[in-house]
């Protein structure tokens, strides 16, 4: 049973703690990706620098419901492998880190295609689907991002991007990577 199933979709801090020491996860109050060995010994893990970060597919669902789908291209000249989730956090608009909460799994739009790997040829991408409930300046416990902070499986290097989003208490839910994660519907 994995922490993710004993303590539900949403973990407690002692749950976030828990996960944080057994993957050694967070480093200056970012998640970052679980360290993951590469796909074999003649295929290299994909590092930060030779990887492209974008979000796409805004996903609406109602019920406060938002996400969006994460690709990470090679941009490098050999082929290299992802193994695993990435490691997400927030900012705020003048790169102050905020507190997030991130679960791993299964999203409100899209199953959880499981940990494996992905070999990504120079020019190929992989993808997961992040998700999260919003609010407004308003509610209790929104936070307004302006970036999102994405840190490729095993790596400890990571990609700042645009997200301008309200999101509820910092939860952010991924799927794992994979060359192509169904949405749902």
């Amino acid at each position: 049973m994995n922490l993710y199933q004993r303590w539900g979709k949403r973990g407690t801090v002692a749950a976030t703690l828990a996960a944080v020491a057994l993957t050694g996860t967070a480093a200056a109050g970012v998640a970052q990706a679980a360290p993951a060995a590469p796909a074999s010994a003649k295929v290299p893990t994909c590092s930060a620098s030779t990887l492209q970060a974008s979000l796409h597919h805004p996903l609406a669902g109602g019920m406060n419901h938002e996400g969006t789908v994460l690709q990470l291209k090679n941009t490098g000249d050999r082929t290299c492998a992802l193994l695993g989730y990435p490691g997400l956090g927030l900012e705020n608009a003048q790169h102050k880190v905020l507190a997030s909460h991130v679960s791993w799994g299964s999203t409100w739009y899209a199953k959880n295609p499981g940990k494996k790997v992905v070999d990504l040829e120079p020019g190929q991408s992989a993808q997961a689907v992040i998700a999260w409930t919003h609010a407004n300046a308003n509610t209790s416990g929104a936070t307004h991002a302006a970036y999102l902070i994405v840190t490729p499986p095993a790596s400890t290097a990571h990609k700042t991007l645009a997200f301008g989003e309200w999101v509820d208490h910092g939860d952010l839910d991924v799927t794992a990577m994979a060359h192509q994660v169904a949405i749902n519907g």
